[in-house]
């Protein structure tokens, strides 16, 4: 089984520790060739930007934690939905640094890739190049509203160690 049965074909991301498969939403169908690419990516959870129109429990039974954030097709997602993914991304790869969160939307060019390029520039990128990076291997994704949203999204700082934290100099 080769990815081809997958348009456009799972794109993977990798920057400093993190790793990230975008793909488009799964079928009932084809849920079984799905898992098999998740596997290969070794993905651990799968997050979902979109309403969910597949059924879940064979996730489970392979070990890959499943996680809804949807929010509205061609929007940027909510501070509620940023703040939620940088969470759930912080503590994945806490708890496992070999591998690799999935998210998905319908087609896999707006709602997946933005949180993508979210996780990104809390990484230390610059949006220009968070946008760069995904396009190469998703040609067409984000749109110029979600754009924007990259172009004036605010680094947090969310994944330094120590953020928040007294430091005594």
């Amino acid at each position: 089984m080769t990815n081809k049965s997958i348009r456009p074909a799972p794109a993977e991301i990798e920057y400093k520790n993190m790793r990230f498969l975008i793909t488009e939403q799964p079928q009932d169908a084809t849920i079984q060739n799905y898992i098999k690419i998740l596997k290969e990516h070794r993905v651990t959870h799968l997050v979902c930007a979109t309403d969910p129109t597949y059924k879940t429990d064979d996730l489970g039974s392979v070990g890959v934690n499943f996680t809804e954030l949807s929010f509205p097709d061609g929007s940027p997602p909510s501070p509620e939905i940023v703040e939620k993914w940088l969470v759930l991304v912080g503590k994945e790869f806490a708890d496992n640094p070999e591998m690799c969160v999935g998210v998905h939307c319908v087609t896999g060019l707006g709602r997946a890739p933005v949180l993508v390029a979210v996780a990104l520039i809390e990484l230390g990128m610059k949006y220009e190049d968070a946008v760069e990076l995904i396009r190469k291997k998703r040609r067409g994704a984000i749109n110029s509203r979600q754009l924007e949203f990259l172009a004036k999204y605010k680094r947090r700082k969310f994944f330094i160690k120590g953020k928040g934290k007294c430091h005594i100099q």
